[in-house]
């Protein structure tokens, strides 16, 4: 016996469509954010009492500089991810649940533009 309806059937519309997508990408961002996680935390450790100058040659080096831009952007992703799963369960009208969810995804977009321009600003002003 399928629990589908007959229009569903036509449709093809189903939990699998896009959810298997959406999980696996939760989780491989997840994975990923490890070693990021413990490389960031134990560079921003290292760059504690800094000044401008130190932290300038840090980031103008590839791997430091890649690795940020890295973080930035599996992190931002993995929390935009994170929150519409949060949206979608729990906002109930249609119209506020795109509008949320559509936000969520402008912010993590402009955050994580904003935070890899000031990295390469600051890699390559000098």
């Amino acid at each position: 016996m399928q629990m589908r309806s007959s229009l569903g059937k036509v449709r093809g519309l189903g939990s699998t469509k896009s959810g298997v997508v959406h999980w696996w990408a939760q989780r491989i961002t997840a994975v990923a954010l490890v070693p990021l996680s413990i490389w960031f935390v134990i560079a921003a450790i290292g760059l504690v009492g800094a000044d401008y100058g130190t932290f300038q040659d840090w980031i103008s080096l590839h791997g430091n500089l890649v690795l940020l831009i890295a973080f930035t952007a599996v992190l931002f992703h993995h929390a935009q991810l994170g929150l519409q799963v949060v949206i979608e369960d729990y906002i109930h009208g249609e119209a506020l649940k795109v509008a949320s969810i559509v936000a969520v995804k402008f912010v993590a977009a402009m955050c994580t533009i904003s935070i890899i321009f000031a990295a390469l600003r600051v890699a390559f002003a000098g």
